[in-house]
Order: C-alpha cells, then structure tokens, then sequence
C-alpha cells in the first residue's frame, strides 16, 4: 500500500502532483485505489499478460501492413532510433534500450497517420509488465531486436506487406515466453526489475 502523503514526503514533494501521478498509474491499470487507504499495486496474471499480447499483436501487424502499403512514407529518420536502440544494448544498458525502443516504437506507429490508433498501442506498451527483462534471456531478446528493427524499416520502404506483417508478430510474440516465464519463477523478485518503457 502506498499513500500519496507519505510518498509526497519521501520524494520531498508537495501531495497533489504525486496524487495526480498515482491516479495517472491507476488509470493504466498499474495500481488501484483503496479506499482511505491509498494505492495497491496491481499484480498481472498470465492471462493479462497473454491478453496485452493478443490485442498488440493485432493492432501492430495491422499498422505495419498500413505503413507498408503507404508510398512516399519517410522512414529515413527512424534509423538513429534503431542506432540508438543497438548502441543500447552494446552497453548493456536496459533503461537506455526501453527509452530508445519506445522512441522508435512511437515514431514508426505515427507513420501510419493515425493518432488514436498510435495512442492506443503506446498505451497498451506502457501496461505491460517487463518481467525477466534483465535476465540473460531477456539481454538476448534485446540483441535479437536490433535488427529486427532496421529489418522494419526496410520492409516498410520496400512495400512488403506480407514480411512485415510476420517480423512485427516475432518482433511482439518474442517477449511473451520471457516475461511469462519470470512472472512463474518469481513473481515478487520481477516487480522489482526495471518497469520504465
């Protein structure tokens, strides 16, 4: 349980930007309110985690197919993410890696010209849970991703619907076993690893 006044206090805040805050994580589903109590940190299940992938799979693949069938997209710019996202993972460096992914992530939905549709994926990306992210598995999938996301990019200037739509299922798909499996080994241990997207 977490209260807005004691966290107020312990970050050397005034309460209602913290209050304004919780309720912000509350309404991300990350935390719930208690009654005259404060906020309860909420705990995924499996099913949850399965679900954020369902609805992200489906909502991704169709957003790489569209900006894939899109001629005249300028993707040029979306190659420094990537950059970034490799210079990232060479340093081991795992908030540095979700910051540089969510950047990119971000700036290749909005390609699609669909601002609701980018806001909904980004928010679904900001629920999930990043379990088992700083496990040797979890460095793996990191290394796996940075060619996948050049490899994005040269599919969507190539026009290639069918190929993109694939590497964005694996691109997403990937994680699930990761996460999933640390939410069974420990749950208590995961929620201590980094949350940042």
């Amino acid at each position: 349980m977490y209260s807005a006044p004691s966290l107020a206090a312990s970050l050397g805040l005034s309460t209602t930007p913290v209050r304004e805050a919780l309720l912000e994580l509350a309404r991300s589903g990350l935390i719930e309110p208690v009654r005259n109590r404060g906020f309860r940190v909420m705990e995924p299940t499996l099913t949850e985690l399965h679900n954020l992938f369902d609805l992200r799979e489906v909502l991704e693949v169709h957003l790489a197919r569209t900006i894939a069938r899109a001629p005249g997209r300028r993707l040029t710019d979306l190659y420094s993410l990537a950059d970034e996202i490799a210079h990232a993972v060479e340093r081991e460096d795992v908030r540095a890696y979700l910051e540089a992914d969510r950047r990119f992530h971000h700036a290749f939905t909005a390609q699609a010209g669909n601002a609701l549709l980018t806001e909904t994926v980004m928010a679904l990306r900001n629920r999930m849970r990043l379990y088992g992210i700083s496990s040797r598995a979890g460095y793996e999938r990191q290394s796996q991703s940075v060619t996948e996301h050049y490899r994005l990019l040269d599919l969507a200037q190539a026009g290639d619907e069918r190929a993109i739509a694939e590497l964005m299922c694996r691109h997403i798909r990937s994680w699930e076993p990761i996460f999933a499996e640390a939410m069974k080994r420990n749950p208590r241990k995961s929620m201590s690893e980094p949350i940042a997207r």
